[in-house]
């Protein structure tokens, strides 16, 4: 048995946005290249246990401290011992169709492994990849495999199926040695086996990858090659049914208060396509800020809806992991623009991108966190200057008092509001372009003095009344 403990070596990095929902490159080139490992050679079948609390485990503890790149356990089922020449090696599968001579150019000729492979029905909940290839998968996630008495494509998916965290299944023939080569027997006589082979990733024509090889003068080579992908994913406690994006990612503007949503993202690069880890990732990133609230005063952002893919470089064959990426509010699939991004001349791609949306409480345009957004953007970007500016613009009127005194009997105090001199817009930074009127007077009230208040008293004399007009006006 092979354990995946998905130790911080899967949790890889995490990482906040260096730029906004920009794929964090450094964290992906930083992070642990996936093993890509495939069914070995002189065993039937080999065991691949994914331990999916543990893995949730270190993402949960990732969050709170910074991620180690340590080993996940395994444990292998047939664990590789020194081979003896011409040692007897596994009987091959009994229902395989006879092979014509036995050379490796006859085995992959033979039309009756074409055929079955083309007849062969498509199992219920899986959709059809690949048809007759002569190569295997090298995929995402390597979930072990089994030898089969016939090539039933129905038991090969209902395996699948029992493997926790297998998403996807290749079935074919290979032609293997009936003894072990070596000294005295360099070209043996071979044996067809039936591989049904279990990945935690899709399956395509892009990682079937896998020809064959040579073991001393015997060749191994795959006939009648097909791929299965899992059509259905994980219902996650807690969130809503999956949106399936394809090869897309979301692309989310900022929201009506001009709050940028996103959190943060991470890479897991061990283990099955496993979409609950991002959940626990959601989950732990809301607990920690909750517990852990802005010095400033901003409110702390809570994880309501999460995107996550799997990330390549130029092709299938090159994966980079599982990415995962967190916010504040949920977004439609109209949003799913993020068709990859470039890094030099390396085009980092995605594939089997999907959403979840948190059931209870799906996130909402946010004032508080785009006024505390823009109040650091002022400070950042020194613009008090602005804010004093546009305080003053805002203020839409003017008020005057004036007391006129009699000296014979009374005193008369008149109030009228007037209409100010109407001031010319000042011009919003870009910088600041994405914040309603509302959200920048809140901002720049935290950033900027208040307008002074001047009061100016001027008296008039006469003989019969001193008259004393007092005036107060607002500058800027």
């Amino acid at each position: 048995m092979r354990s995946f403990l998905v130790a911080a070596a899967v949790m890889a990095a995490v990482s906040a946005s260096p730029m906004p929902q920009d794929i964090d490159f450094d964290m992906v080139i930083a992070a642990p290249n996936p093993v890509i490992t495939g069914a070995p050679i002189g065993v039937t079948e080999q065991s691949v246990t994914y331990d999916a609390a543990s893995a949730s485990a270190v993402v949960v503890a990732a969050v709170s401290a910074a991620a180690t790149n340590t080993d996940a356990a395994v444990t292998d089922a047939a664990r590789m011992v020194k081979r003896t020449a011409c040692a007897p090696q596994p009987t091959g599968a009994t229902g395989a169709p006879a092979v014509s001579t036995d050379t490796p150019s006859a085995f992959l000729a033979n039309p009756a492994f074409a055929s079955l492979a083309s007849a062969a029905p498509v199992p219920s909940g899986y959709a059809l990849s690949f048809t007759n290839l002569q190569a295997s998968n090298n995929a995402y996630g390597y979930m072990g495999f089994t030898t089969l008495s016939n090539y039933n494509t129905t038991l090969c998916a209902a395996k699948c199926s029992k493997v926790n965290g297998c998403m996807s299944f290749n079935l074919y023939f290979e032609r293997d040695p009936s003894v072990d080569p070596g000294t005295g027997c360099e070209d043996p006589a071979s044996y067809t086996m039936i591989k049904c082979v279990f990945w935690g990733g899709p399956v395509t024509t892009a990682n079937a990858l896998n020809k064959g090889q040579y073991r001393s003068k015997f060749q191994v080579v795959i006939a009648g090659s097909n791929g299965y992908t899992n059509t259905s994913i994980a219902t996650i406690p807690g969130y809503t049914d999956a949106q399936y994006l394809g090869n897309a990612a979301i692309n989310a503007p900022y929201d009506n208060q001009g709050c940028d949503t996103y959190m943060r993202s991470t890479i897991f690069t061990s283990g099955p396509f496993d979409t609950t880890l991002c959940s626990k990732f959601c989950d732990a990133q809301t607990a920690y800020n909750l517990a852990h609230p802005p010095s400033n005063g901003s409110p702390p952002k809570t994880c309501q809806f999460f995107n996550t893919y799997l990330m390549y470089v130029n092709t299938t064959a090159n994966m980079q992991g599982q990415y995962c990426a967190l916010y504040t509010e949920a977004w439609p699939t109209s949003y799913a623009t993020n068709v990859g991004q470039y890094r030099g001349d390396d085009h980092y791609l995605i594939q089997s991108s999907y959403t979840y949306t948190n059931k209870t409480n799906a996130g909402a345009p946010d004032k508080k966190c785009a006024v505390a957004q823009a109040s650091v953007q002022i400070s950042y970007s020194t613009l008090q200057s602005f804010c004093t500016a546009y305080l003053g613009y805002v203020v839409p009127s003017a008020t005057a008092t004036t007391t006129v005194v009699a000296t014979v009997t009374s005193t008369e105090i008149d109030t009228a509001t007037v209409q100010a001199i109407p001031k010319r817009a000042v011009a919003v930074p870009n910088v600041l372009s994405m914040y309603p009127s509302s959200v920048l007077s809140s901002a720049c009230s935290l950033q900027a003095t208040s307008p002074s208040t001047v009061t100016a008293t001027t008296t008039f004399s006469s003989t019969t009344t001193v008259v004393t007009t007092t005036s107060t006006t607002t500058s800027i």
